[in-house]
């Protein structure tokens, strides 16, 4: 008899407890007194931005002695 008491309490299950909120909450911040100094920096960082350094897809030539010799030469 004593354990069907204990399986029986054991096996029962408790509701659970139903949770309301309120729907609007306000908060009064008219009581609270907040005292502190203004700090000032003591240092400055600075920090200078680095240039963006790209592959050049085009490569400027100087020389152009060959193309010269070729155009001289195909009109005479």
């Amino acid at each position: 008899m004593l354990n069907i008491i204990l399986l029986t309490t054991a096996l029962a299950e408790e509701p659970e407890p139903i949770i309301v909120y309120q729907q609007r909450t306000e908060i009064d911040f008219e009581s609270v007194d907040i005292a502190g100094e203004m700090i000032k920096p003591e240092g400055i960082l600075t920090q200078e931005r680095q240039t963006a350094v790209f592959n050049p897809l085009i490569k400027l030539r100087t020389d152009w002695n060959v193309e010269m010799e070729q155009s001289v030469s195909t009109i005479e």
